[in-house]
Protein backbone atom coordinates (compact mmCIF):
# COMPACT_ATOMS: atom_id res chain seq x y z
CA UNK A 1 0.00 0.00 0.00
CA UNK A 2 0.92 3.71 0.01
CA UNK A 3 1.59 5.41 2.78
CA UNK A 4 2.85 8.84 4.64
CA UNK A 5 5.70 7.98 6.44
CA UNK A 6 7.71 9.99 9.04
CA UNK A 7 11.63 9.55 9.09
CA UNK A 8 12.92 12.25 11.29
CA UNK A 9 11.43 15.10 13.30
CA UNK A 10 12.67 17.65 11.11
CA UNK A 11 11.92 15.95 7.75
CA UNK A 12 9.05 15.92 5.45
CA UNK A 13 6.57 13.18 4.73
CA UNK A 14 7.65 10.67 2.37
CA UNK A 15 4.75 8.92 0.41
CA UNK A 16 6.47 5.04 0.18
CA UNK A 17 5.20 1.60 -0.69
CA UNK A 18 4.56 -0.13 3.03
CA UNK A 19 3.74 -3.84 3.16
CA UNK A 20 1.42 -4.89 5.90
CA UNK A 21 1.55 -8.03 7.91
CA UNK A 22 -1.15 -10.70 8.69
CA UNK A 23 -4.20 -9.63 10.73
CA UNK A 24 -4.19 -11.02 14.71
CA UNK A 25 -7.48 -12.36 15.66
CA UNK A 26 -8.90 -8.97 17.28
CA UNK A 27 -8.11 -6.84 14.09
CA UNK A 28 -9.65 -5.11 11.74
CA UNK A 29 -8.23 -3.82 7.57
CA UNK A 30 -9.47 -0.56 7.10
CA UNK A 31 -9.17 0.58 3.99
CA UNK A 32 -8.90 4.68 3.97
CA UNK A 33 -11.38 6.96 2.64
CA UNK A 34 -10.47 10.25 4.45
CA UNK A 35 -8.69 10.90 7.50
CA UNK A 36 -8.09 13.68 9.82
CA UNK A 37 -4.76 15.57 10.96
CA UNK A 38 -4.59 16.31 14.33
CA UNK A 39 -2.27 18.78 16.48
CA UNK A 40 -1.39 15.06 18.19
CA UNK A 41 0.34 14.10 15.05
CA UNK A 42 2.46 16.74 15.41
CA UNK A 43 4.08 15.16 18.75
CA UNK A 44 6.93 13.72 16.15
CA UNK A 45 7.74 16.97 15.68
CA UNK A 46 9.81 16.28 19.19
CA UNK A 47 13.05 15.20 18.28
CA UNK A 48 12.74 12.81 21.51
CA UNK A 49 9.20 11.38 20.23
CA UNK A 50 10.42 10.96 16.46
CA UNK A 51 13.69 9.57 17.96
CA UNK A 52 11.71 6.76 19.64
CA UNK A 53 8.66 6.02 17.02
CA UNK A 54 10.28 6.79 13.85
CA UNK A 55 9.54 5.68 11.16
CA UNK A 56 6.38 5.94 11.21
CA UNK A 57 2.45 5.84 10.20
CA UNK A 58 0.52 8.83 11.93
CA UNK A 59 -2.96 9.88 11.31
CA UNK A 60 -5.71 9.09 13.52
CA UNK A 61 -8.49 9.86 12.80
CA UNK A 62 -8.89 7.71 9.88
CA UNK A 63 -12.50 6.57 8.37
CA UNK A 64 -13.31 4.33 5.86
CA UNK A 65 -14.45 0.87 4.54
CA UNK A 66 -13.80 -3.00 6.45
CA UNK A 67 -11.87 -5.09 4.04
CA UNK A 68 -11.16 -7.75 6.32
CA UNK A 69 -11.28 -8.56 10.05
CA UNK A 70 -9.71 -11.22 12.49
CA UNK A 71 -10.48 -14.72 13.51
CA UNK A 72 -11.93 -13.36 16.82
CA UNK A 73 -14.16 -9.88 15.84
CA UNK A 74 -17.83 -10.17 15.61
CA UNK A 75 -19.04 -6.62 15.25
CA UNK A 76 -18.08 -5.69 12.28
CA UNK A 77 -17.70 -7.21 8.66
CA UNK A 78 -16.56 -6.58 5.47
CA UNK A 79 -18.33 -3.31 3.70
CA UNK A 80 -19.02 -2.08 6.96
CA UNK A 81 -18.71 1.55 6.90
CA UNK A 82 -16.50 2.80 9.81
CA UNK A 83 -14.94 5.87 11.95
CA UNK A 84 -11.57 4.76 14.01
CA UNK A 85 -10.83 6.25 17.52
CA UNK A 86 -8.80 5.44 19.97
CA UNK A 87 -7.36 2.43 21.33
CA UNK A 88 -8.24 0.36 24.61
CA UNK A 89 -7.91 -3.12 26.47
CA UNK A 90 -11.47 -3.51 27.56
CA UNK A 91 -10.40 -5.92 30.38
CA UNK A 92 -8.66 -3.42 32.80
CA UNK A 93 -10.89 -1.51 35.84
CA UNK A 94 -11.51 1.67 34.23
CA UNK A 95 -12.31 0.32 30.66
CA UNK A 96 -15.19 -2.16 32.68
CA UNK A 97 -16.39 1.48 34.50
CA UNK A 98 -17.04 2.61 30.89
CA UNK A 99 -14.27 4.70 31.01
CA UNK A 100 -11.96 3.45 27.93
CA UNK A 101 -9.98 6.85 27.71
CA UNK A 102 -8.07 5.98 30.98
CA UNK A 103 -7.22 2.49 29.70
CA UNK A 104 -3.96 1.14 31.90
CA UNK A 105 -2.86 0.16 28.52
CA UNK A 106 -3.72 3.30 27.06
CA UNK A 107 -0.52 5.29 25.90
CA UNK A 108 0.84 1.72 25.29
CA UNK A 109 -2.16 0.78 22.90
CA UNK A 110 -1.78 4.56 21.59
CA UNK A 111 1.18 6.86 21.95
CA UNK A 112 4.01 4.03 21.33
CA UNK A 113 3.21 4.01 17.82
CA UNK A 114 3.00 -0.35 18.19
CA UNK A 115 1.14 -2.83 19.69
CA UNK A 116 0.56 -3.37 23.42
CA UNK A 117 3.36 -6.11 23.26
CA UNK A 118 4.81 -4.14 21.28
CA UNK A 119 5.19 -5.40 17.95
CA UNK A 120 4.24 -3.96 14.49
CA UNK A 121 2.45 -5.22 11.18
CA UNK A 122 4.30 -3.06 8.34
CA UNK A 123 7.30 -3.09 6.61
CA UNK A 124 9.22 -0.59 4.30
CA UNK A 125 10.58 -1.97 0.92
CA UNK A 126 13.94 -2.70 2.86
CA UNK A 127 12.25 -4.85 5.14
CA UNK A 128 12.49 -2.25 7.51
CA UNK A 129 9.59 -2.32 10.75
CA UNK A 130 7.66 0.53 10.35
CA UNK A 131 5.21 1.87 13.22
CA UNK A 132 1.74 1.76 12.27
CA UNK A 133 -0.43 1.46 15.59
CA UNK A 134 -0.50 5.14 15.94
CA UNK A 135 -3.56 5.29 18.62
CA UNK A 136 -4.19 2.13 17.51
CA UNK A 137 -4.65 2.94 13.43
CA UNK A 138 -1.80 5.34 11.69
CA UNK A 139 -4.31 6.15 8.97
CA UNK A 140 -2.41 8.57 7.09
CA UNK A 141 -2.25 5.93 4.17
CA UNK A 142 -4.42 3.69 2.18
CA UNK A 143 -5.32 1.05 4.89
CA UNK A 144 -4.93 1.06 8.33
CA UNK A 145 -5.07 -2.18 10.85
CA UNK A 146 -7.36 -1.10 13.77
CA UNK A 147 -8.84 -3.25 16.54
CA UNK A 148 -12.53 -4.19 17.21
CA UNK A 149 -12.39 -2.08 20.01
CA UNK A 150 -11.55 1.39 18.75
CA UNK A 151 -13.54 0.84 15.37
CA UNK A 152 -17.36 2.79 15.14
CA UNK A 153 -19.43 1.60 12.41
CA UNK A 154 -21.66 4.04 11.02
CA UNK A 155 -24.26 4.22 8.76
CA UNK A 156 -23.54 3.78 4.84
CA UNK A 157 -25.48 6.42 3.71
CA UNK A 158 -22.65 9.21 5.53
CA UNK A 159 -20.55 11.05 4.27
CA UNK A 160 -17.68 8.82 4.92
CA UNK A 161 -15.18 11.11 3.80
CA UNK A 162 -15.95 13.85 6.02
CA UNK A 163 -16.16 11.90 9.93
CA UNK A 164 -12.77 10.74 10.57
CA UNK A 165 -12.42 13.80 12.61
CA UNK A 166 -15.47 12.39 15.25
CA UNK A 167 -12.56 9.99 15.82
CA UNK A 168 -10.09 12.44 18.19
CA UNK A 169 -10.08 16.24 17.79
CA UNK A 170 -13.76 17.28 17.65
CA UNK A 171 -14.56 13.99 20.25
CA UNK A 172 -11.89 15.74 22.60
CA UNK A 173 -13.21 19.01 22.21
CA UNK A 174 -17.19 18.36 22.81
CA UNK A 175 -16.50 15.45 24.74
CA UNK A 176 -15.11 17.49 27.40
CA UNK A 177 -17.82 19.94 27.98
CA UNK A 178 -20.74 17.04 27.20
CA UNK A 179 -19.16 14.18 29.24
CA UNK A 180 -16.29 15.40 31.89
CA UNK A 181 -17.61 19.35 32.77
CA UNK A 182 -21.56 18.30 32.39
CA UNK A 183 -22.04 21.95 31.85
CA UNK A 184 -25.92 22.41 32.70
CA UNK A 185 -27.97 25.68 31.23
CA UNK A 186 -26.82 29.06 32.60
CA UNK A 187 -23.65 27.90 33.05
CA UNK A 188 -20.30 29.81 31.58
CA UNK A 189 -17.24 28.35 30.26
CA UNK A 190 -14.08 30.65 29.04
CA UNK A 191 -12.07 27.95 25.72
CA UNK A 192 -8.71 29.36 25.06
CA UNK A 193 -7.71 27.78 21.52
CA UNK A 194 -10.02 28.23 18.31
CA UNK A 195 -9.06 25.31 16.79
CA UNK A 196 -10.83 22.16 16.17
CA UNK A 197 -10.87 21.15 19.69
CA UNK A 198 -11.54 24.38 20.76
CA UNK A 199 -14.73 24.93 18.00
CA UNK A 200 -16.00 21.83 19.26
CA UNK A 201 -16.33 22.66 22.98
CA UNK A 202 -18.25 25.84 21.51
CA UNK A 203 -20.70 24.02 19.51
CA UNK A 204 -21.05 21.69 22.58
CA UNK A 205 -21.33 24.67 24.92
CA UNK A 206 -24.01 26.04 22.56
CA UNK A 207 -25.92 22.65 23.23
CA UNK A 208 -25.64 22.62 26.05
CA UNK A 209 -27.14 26.02 26.45
CA UNK A 210 -24.37 27.68 28.35
CA UNK A 211 -25.58 31.26 29.46
CA UNK A 212 -21.87 32.91 28.41
CA UNK A 213 -19.32 31.17 25.86
CA UNK A 214 -15.91 33.32 25.47
CA UNK A 215 -13.51 32.16 23.07
CA UNK A 216 -9.64 33.93 22.92
CA UNK A 217 -7.16 32.99 20.20
CA UNK A 218 -4.83 34.91 18.20
CA UNK A 219 -6.83 35.04 14.90
CA UNK A 220 -9.50 37.08 14.01
CA UNK A 221 -10.81 34.98 11.03
CA UNK A 222 -11.00 32.19 14.14
CA UNK A 223 -12.61 34.44 16.33
CA UNK A 224 -15.06 35.36 13.60
CA UNK A 225 -16.37 31.89 13.14
CA UNK A 226 -16.26 31.21 17.18
CA UNK A 227 -19.40 34.01 17.43
CA UNK A 228 -21.15 32.22 14.05
CA UNK A 229 -20.24 29.06 15.66
CA UNK A 230 -22.13 30.41 19.37
CA UNK A 231 -19.50 32.21 21.05
CA UNK A 232 -20.70 35.12 22.46
CA UNK A 233 -17.72 37.11 23.32
CA UNK A 234 -14.50 36.55 22.33
CA UNK A 235 -11.44 38.12 23.24
CA UNK A 236 -7.71 38.19 21.64
CA UNK A 237 -5.20 36.33 23.42
CA UNK A 238 -2.66 39.64 23.43
CA UNK A 239 -5.52 41.88 24.65
CA UNK A 240 -3.95 43.96 27.89
CA UNK A 241 -5.89 42.82 31.17
CA UNK A 242 -6.90 39.99 29.82
CA UNK A 243 -8.44 37.92 32.77
CA UNK A 244 -10.36 41.23 32.90
CA UNK A 245 -11.64 40.90 29.88
CA UNK A 246 -12.64 37.28 30.16
CA UNK A 247 -14.23 37.70 33.71
CA UNK A 248 -15.89 41.45 32.55
CA UNK A 249 -18.17 42.83 36.12
CA UNK A 250 -18.39 38.90 36.64
CA UNK A 251 -17.18 36.56 39.79
CA UNK A 252 -15.26 34.27 37.49
CA UNK A 253 -16.28 31.61 34.70
CA UNK A 254 -17.69 28.75 35.76
CA UNK A 255 -15.82 26.24 33.87
CA UNK A 256 -12.28 26.79 31.34
CA UNK A 257 -10.87 25.07 29.00
CA UNK A 258 -7.58 24.92 27.90
CA UNK A 259 -6.75 23.50 24.14
CA UNK A 260 -2.81 25.58 24.04
CA UNK A 261 -0.53 23.43 26.88
CA UNK A 262 0.99 27.13 26.63
CA UNK A 263 1.97 27.60 30.71
CA UNK A 264 1.10 30.84 30.48
CA UNK A 265 -2.40 30.38 29.03
CA UNK A 266 -2.92 27.39 31.22
CA UNK A 267 -2.63 29.97 34.27
CA UNK A 268 -5.12 32.28 32.44
CA UNK A 269 -7.37 29.39 32.81
CA UNK A 270 -7.05 28.93 36.19
CA UNK A 271 -6.83 32.55 37.24
CA UNK A 272 -10.60 33.44 35.26
CA UNK A 273 -12.66 30.94 37.36
CA UNK A 274 -14.98 31.73 39.91
CA UNK A 275 -15.27 30.19 43.21
CA UNK A 276 -15.66 26.35 42.63
CA UNK A 277 -14.90 27.02 38.92
CA UNK A 278 -12.94 23.89 37.17
CA UNK A 279 -10.53 24.32 34.71
CA UNK A 280 -9.81 21.81 32.14
CA UNK A 281 -6.68 20.79 30.40
CA UNK A 282 -6.30 18.85 27.00
CA UNK A 283 -3.55 20.50 25.37
CA UNK A 284 -0.77 18.41 24.08
CA UNK A 285 2.36 19.64 24.21
CA UNK A 286 5.56 20.87 26.06
CA UNK A 287 4.09 23.42 28.76
CA UNK A 288 4.73 22.88 32.42
CA UNK A 289 2.00 24.43 35.08
CA UNK A 290 3.07 26.23 37.94
CA UNK A 291 0.30 27.27 40.31
CA UNK A 292 -0.15 28.77 43.57
CA UNK A 293 -2.13 26.20 45.98
CA UNK A 294 -4.31 29.43 47.47
CA UNK A 295 -5.29 29.97 44.14
CA UNK A 296 -6.72 26.55 43.74
CA UNK A 297 -9.13 27.46 46.99
CA UNK A 298 -12.76 26.02 46.26
CA UNK A 299 -11.07 25.72 42.19
CA UNK A 300 -10.42 22.44 40.73
CA UNK A 301 -8.19 21.20 37.67
CA UNK A 302 -8.05 18.06 35.43
CA UNK A 303 -6.60 16.81 32.57
CA UNK A 304 -8.71 15.10 30.12
CA UNK A 305 -8.39 12.69 27.12
CA UNK A 306 -10.16 11.94 24.20
CA UNK A 307 -13.22 13.57 26.13
CA UNK A 308 -13.78 10.83 28.67
CA UNK A 309 -15.93 9.35 25.49
CA UNK A 310 -17.03 6.44 25.18
CA UNK A 311 -16.73 6.24 21.45
CA UNK A 312 -19.09 3.76 20.11
CA UNK A 313 -21.64 5.71 22.29
CA UNK A 314 -20.53 9.30 21.29
CA UNK A 315 -19.49 9.36 17.97
CA UNK A 316 -22.95 8.17 16.97
CA UNK A 317 -24.70 11.29 19.50
CA UNK A 318 -22.27 13.81 17.51
CA UNK A 319 -23.69 12.38 14.26
CA UNK A 320 -27.10 12.84 15.26
CA UNK A 321 -26.35 16.55 16.84
CA UNK A 322 -24.57 17.76 12.87
CA UNK A 323 -27.23 15.78 10.84
CA UNK A 324 -30.15 18.08 12.79
CA UNK A 325 -27.74 21.16 11.94
CA UNK A 326 -26.56 21.42 15.46
CA UNK A 327 -22.61 20.31 15.38
CA UNK A 328 -22.06 21.77 12.21
CA UNK A 329 -17.95 20.67 11.87
CA UNK A 330 -18.02 20.56 8.46
CA UNK A 331 -17.27 24.01 8.46
CA UNK A 332 -13.71 23.58 10.04
CA UNK A 333 -13.04 21.03 7.31
CA UNK A 334 -10.92 21.78 4.16
CA UNK A 335 -9.33 18.68 1.84
CA UNK A 336 -6.32 17.65 0.56
CA UNK A 337 -4.96 14.66 -0.99
CA UNK A 338 -3.00 12.04 0.77
CA UNK A 339 0.40 13.34 -1.40
CA UNK A 340 -0.25 16.92 -0.15
CA UNK A 341 0.61 16.14 3.34
CA UNK A 342 2.72 18.28 4.38
CA UNK A 343 1.22 21.27 2.66
CA UNK A 344 -1.60 19.85 5.03
CA UNK A 345 0.45 20.00 8.00
CA UNK A 346 1.86 23.34 7.01
CA UNK A 347 -1.81 25.04 6.55
CA UNK A 348 -2.41 23.48 10.10
CA UNK A 349 0.62 25.12 11.35
CA UNK A 350 -0.04 28.24 10.32
CA UNK A 351 -3.60 28.39 11.02
CA UNK A 352 -4.77 28.65 7.65
CA UNK A 353 -6.66 25.83 7.95
CA UNK A 354 -8.52 24.54 11.24
CA UNK A 355 -9.06 20.92 10.32
CA UNK A 356 -7.01 19.31 7.75
CA UNK A 357 -8.62 15.78 6.37
CA UNK A 358 -6.90 14.24 3.56
CA UNK A 359 -9.00 12.02 1.14
CA UNK A 360 -7.68 8.65 -0.08
CA UNK A 361 -9.96 6.48 -2.09
CA UNK A 362 -13.21 6.84 -2.85
CA UNK A 363 -16.05 5.39 -1.06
Amino acid sequence: MKAAVLRAHDAPYGIEEVTLGALEASEVLVRIVGVGMCHTDMLLRSPAMAEALAPAILGHEGAGVVEAVGAAVTRARPGDHVLISFDSCGWCTPCLRGEPAYCTQFMARNVSGRRADGTTSATGADGEAIANRWFGQSSFAEYSVATERNIVVVDRQLPLELLGPLGCGLQTGAGAVLNEMRLAAGQSIAIFGAGAVGMAAVMAARLAGAGEIVVVDLHPARLELALELGATRVVRGDAEDLRGRIVGDGAGMDFTFDTTAVTSVMATSIAVLAPRGRAVLVGAGGGELAVAPSLLAGRSVTYVLEGSAVPQLFIPELISYWQRGLFPFDKLVRTYSLDDINQAEADSLSGATIKPVMLVSAV
